[in-house]
């Protein structure tokens, strides 16, 4: 069908389609990985000499499409790690609060690259919303490291020795504004949870997305964000299946505040509810 015989709402799903396979790296025909610094003293002499130009060494493999759709691998290039299924939650999400008219922000703590956050700003712009704003939360320093003393749940984790989840708030960004999205209703909330959540004073939320891998920052991000989440609102844990100590803390907040809405599976590990009122 030519596209000037397209709907409106058939362009806007064709555009934010398009966008939710470019941003979970499926549209990659030629990804790189970065090549590491090699033991051998040949080898790393030529390493250390590209390096020094500015330049980095990179081999090509194949895309692996199932994988990155899945949500079960950190692609090379693509800007978000949560897969076709979750991301396609946040959209229809997104577009649930606009049509319910649900008062509220929309936030995700731990963003990485901000491929959910952009998707979430993406589907606001494609709607014409402009009351609304996008929290984009993260350390832009990686995950921290446990306290197993005040979170024993973390005790262990090795998370914060892993130098791919620290993405500046500078790449985050630029990656807005590759889309021609970074604007006034981006808002960057640069920091530890701990720090940064409880400044946010009396801002309502409509969405709350928690993707921050430790107990310790899905705890604080409930105890934070939940008592202002809108009636009707939607939370989010993106690691509920993949990260023992996350569903933990979701389950230990759900008990301590009788809090029975029904649970929704969305893949092999993100689920959210929606908030009773």
């Amino acid at each position: 069908m030519p596209v000037s015989e397209l709907s409106a709402a058939e362009l806007r799903e064709r555009y934010l389609a398009s966008l939710r396979r470019e941003l979970t790296g499926r549209a990659d025909r030629y990804p790189y990985r970065l090549v590491k610094r090699p033991k051998k003293d040949k080898e790393r002499r030529l390493y250390d000499a590209v390096r020094a130009r500015g330049m980095d060494l990179v081999t090509l493999e194949p895309p692996n499409h199932e994988l990155y759709g899945e949500g079960g691998g950190w692609p090379v290039t693509g800007l978000t790690m949560i897969g076709t299924q979750r991301l396609e939650q946040v959209q229809r999400a997104v577009e649930t609060i606009i049509a319910e008219d649900i008062p509220g922000d929309l936030i995700e703590t731990g963003v990485w690259r901000g491929g959910s956050c952009i998707l979430m700003r993406a589907t606001l712009e494609a709607y014409g919303e402009t009351g609304r704003r996008v929290w984009v939360a993260d350390s832009f320093a990686g995950v921290p490291p446990p306290d197993p003393e005040t979170y024993p749940q973390d005790a262990g984790d090795g998370l914060h020795n892993q130098t791919p989840l620290a993405i500046s708030m500078e790449e985050v960004q630029a990656n807005f504004a590759s889309y021609d999205l970074l604007d006034d209703q981006v808002r960057f909330l640069p920091g530890w949870f701990r720090d940064t959540l409880p400044t946010l004073g009396e801002e309502r939320w409509s969405l709350v997305r928690l993707d921050g891998d430790l107990y310790e920052s899905t705890i604080i991000g409930l105890n934070e964000l939940y008592p202002r989440l809108s009636p009707g609102g939607f939370l989010i844990v993106d690691d509920w299946g993949a990260m023992t100590q996350c569903r933990q803390a979701a389950e230990d907040f759900r008990r301590d505040h009788g809090i029975t809405a029904p649970i929704h599976e969305i893949d092999w590990t993100g689920v959210y509810w929606r908030k009773d009122g």
